[in-house]
């Protein structure tokens, strides 16, 4: 009787087994879509007045178009990660993607903490010095502004610096 009893406890054991196995293969399994995420900085860059030169005011100021400003990222280390010269459009306006952009480090290597912009040229001979504007002589830091772009398989995070500035060189030194 326990021979009996222990030779249906195997079959029937051996039966969910196989059961569960047929129906593990049955069932695909959904797969996630690889989104992209990229790693977007925008700023502008004007021509400070003299009247306002020394100051962070830009009342008055115009775009420039076609400056060059740089993005400088670093590791939690203090190593360069990323540097490139990116162009204004016609507007002053900066929207520059971070392609080849790569994080260490998710959390001390963020953006947010390891990149900074900073002006690098105006092709204004008229307003060619650079001013502190944002920080912008060491490297005006990025801030998260809840911005992104969303496609199929793309998404774009963006961050932005505050605007940054050349001013005349024949301004006085009275308004610094």
């Amino acid at each position: 009787m326990a021979n009996t009893y222990f030779t249906n406890i195997s079959l029937l054991l051996l039966l969910v087994a196989f059961s569960y196995t047929q129906t593990s293969v049955a069932i695909p399994y959904k797969t996630e879509k690889k989104i992209d995420v990229a790693v977007v900085v925008e700023t502008t860059v004007y021509c400070q007045s003299c009247e306002h030169s020394g100051t962070w005011s830009l009342i008055g100021a115009k775009p420039i178009p076609s400056a060059k400003v740089s993005v400088t990222c670093k590791t939690h280390r203090g190593h360069v990660s990323y540097y490139k010269v990116f162009e204004t459009d016609k507007n002053g306006y900066l929207y520059a993607p971070l392609e080849g952009f790569e994080m260490q480090d998710y959390i001390l290597d963020h953006p947010l903490h390891s990149c900074f912009l900073k002006p690098v040229w105006s092709p204004l001979k008229g307003c060619s010095l650079l001013a502190n504007v944002n920080y912008g002589l060491n490297g005006s830091p990025l801030r998260y502004e809840n911005k992104r772009l969303h496609g199929s398989k793309y998404q774009a995070v963006i961050y932005a610096a505050g605007p940054l500035a050349f001013h005349p060189p024949g301004c006085s030194k009275t308004h610094y």
